[in-house]
């Protein structure tokens, strides 16, 4: 039975949100922690930690514990769920342990699987249970996932992209690949790079994607100034750039998005082919943002693509309503 101490967490490559039944989201934080080489204490996490990104002295190092939606460093994960859940329970005279439910790329092994449960364990959680990103996706989208009908979704996250086909409350067929925002960052630093010699940062990528990133479509082209380093001179550089010039840097990440849908929908049984076809295709994650995306591959699979309503909140929203269940998801 859900209580008010069991909590949903999507504990993303590019964000971690918290949800609690009939409060909603209640956390959102970037997942990045601020940590001092010297005496291995965090100093930030979440929004704080971010605005530290390219800006700090040799002894403090900024890190995204998350990589690819699973765990890379051990420590700092458990370090960030742990300061995530002291802000969650601020009173710790009522601190009740929490059971917690997470959720997991698909894709994800047995091993990466143990770490996110370990993780939740060792930051107070009473029991701690995972679910495949793609459902969760799927009940935030407010799909009918329990029906015997397909429901398609692509979650386009900071660190993976994911499709699924679920029905009767379980994923049918799903594909997996390491591509999402993050790939769209360093797509748009490396062409920055190789065609103007201009160093720029993550943080400075991710202006220009969310500002002029678009689909590979017909659209009014927008401009954008950007200022890096030089490669040449080693001084700061300001430079002009479009939407138009993004869209040719983008374009294998774009394909290889289109190629991983492709593959999940050739792979779907015959009986629930016509469902996607007629009731279509959603996206959910930050990265489904980008202007023209749904528009795009809708043209390019035939078949109708729509965003869900809150594309940042959907797996979020899921993981949180799935603690109505607990009983199924042990």
């Amino acid at each position: 039975m859900f209580t008010s101490s069991a909590l949903g967490i999507d504990l993303g490559t590019a964000n971690t949100l918290v949800y609690v039944k009939n409060k909603g989201i209640i956390l959102n934080e970037p997942s990045v922690v601020a940590v001092n080489t010297t005496t291995k204490q965090v100093i930030a996490i979440g929004h704080e930690a971010k605005a530290m990104i390219g800006k700090t002295p040799p002894n403090i190092t900024v890190c995204h514990p998350l990589k690819d939606g699973v765990i890379a460093d051990f420590d700092m994960a458990t370090a960030l769920l742990k300061t995530i859940l002291d802000r969650v329970f601020k009173d710790k005279g009522r601190f009740k342990k929490p059971n917690i439910v997470i959720c997991a790329p698909s894709g994800a092994t047995s091993i990466e699987r143990l770490a996110i449960q370990d993780a939740a364990r060792q930051c107070g959680a009473k029991e701690a249970f995972l679910i495949d990103e793609p459902v969760a996706a799927a009940i935030g989208a407010e799909l009918p996932v329990n029906e015997p009908t397909a429901s398609a979704i692509v979650d386009l996250g900071g660190g993976t992209t994911e499709v699924g086909i679920i029905s009767l409350g379980g994923i049918v067929t799903t594909a997996t690949a390491k591509i999402g925002g993050d790939s769209i960052n360093d797509d748009i630093i490396h062409y920055l790079r190789k065609e103007f010699n201009l160093l720029i940062g993550a943080k400075t990528a991710e202006e220009i994607k969310i500002e002029i990133g678009h689909a590979p479509i017909e659209h009014a082209v927008a401009q954008m100034t950007v200022t890096g380093r030089d490669l040449v001179t080693g001084l700061p550089r300001s430079i002009t750039i479009d939407s138009m010039q993004l869209q040719d840097c983008l374009s294998e990440t774009f394909q290889a998005i289109l190629e991983l849908i492709r593959r999940t929908l050739e792979s779907c049984p015959p009986e629930l082919a016509g469902d996607i076809v007629e009731r279509g295709i959603v996206l959910a994650g930050g990265t489904s943002l980008l202007q023209g995306l749904d528009e795009w591959l809708a043209n390019e699979l035939f078949i109708p693509v729509y965003r869900a309503q809150s594309p940042l909140e959907a797996v979020a929203i899921g993981t949180g309503l799935s603690t109505e269940t607990l009983h199924y998801l042990k």
